[in-house]
Formats: C-alpha cells, structure tokens, sequence
C-alpha cells in the first residue's frame, strides 16, 4: 500500500506560480512512476506528466510543457509540480498518483492521493 497526500493549492491571481507537493507513505521502495492530473469543473481527468522514480525522467502534457515542471526529492518521498504563469484554465482539482514496480494490474497508477484544489482568478 502506498497513500499519497497533496498539499500546496490555493487561490492565485493570473501569472502567479504555485507549487504542489505529494508525499507518498508506505511501500515507497517500491515506487515506479508518479504522475499529476487536474480535474476541472464538468471536464474530464487530464493527465499533466509524470516522472520515473528511478531515473527523474520527466515527460509532459504538450499543452503545460515549459510552464509546469515535474521533479521529485526520493529522501522525503516527495513529488512537485512547479507551476508558473498559471492561467484562469488551470483551475481544477490537482491530484498525483503512483504505479509501483511489481504492479498487477493493467491500470497505468496503483494509488491516487485526495486532490488539492488551485484556483487562478483572472
């Protein structure tokens, strides 16, 4: 089992940066992969990227490449999401989630934290 809390979210103004964090607890040994989504009112879960556990390899959503940035601290068992210039569209629910290495399942994440709210006012 692996449980994953976000934190970091809040309301900002236009052009402003945020930074969110995800620290997973439990079986981080066994940590493959992690990856943010965002949820916006009556839209669909959109995946944002993810980073490999092992490596810090980073790959991006085309549409926030160069405005958000993905990177991970393995001692504190932290994932962020550095978000810059952020937009009224970012708006949404962020959430991270984690696929472990001996994974079963055919899903590409094992475990989803709770989600912190971002709401970039205009």
């Amino acid at each position: 089992q692996v449980q994953l809390v976000e934190s970091g979210g809040g309301l900002v103004q236009a052009g402003d940066s945020l930074r969110l964090s995800c620290v997973a607890s439990g079986r981080t040994f066994s940590i493959y992969r992690m990856g943010w989504f965002r949820q916006a009112p009556g839209k669909e879960r959109e995946a944002l990227g993810a980073i490999f556990w092992s490596n810090s390899k980073t790959y991006y959503r085309d549409s926030i490449e160069g405005r958000f940035t993905i990177s991970r601290d393995v001692a504190k068992n932290t994932m962020y999401l550095q978000m810059n210039n952020l937009k009224p569209e970012d708006t949404a629910v962020y959430y991270c989630a984690a696929r472990l290495d001996d994974s079963s399942t055919h899903e590409p994440y094992d475990y989803w934290g709770q989600g912190t709210q971002v709401t970039v006012s205009s």
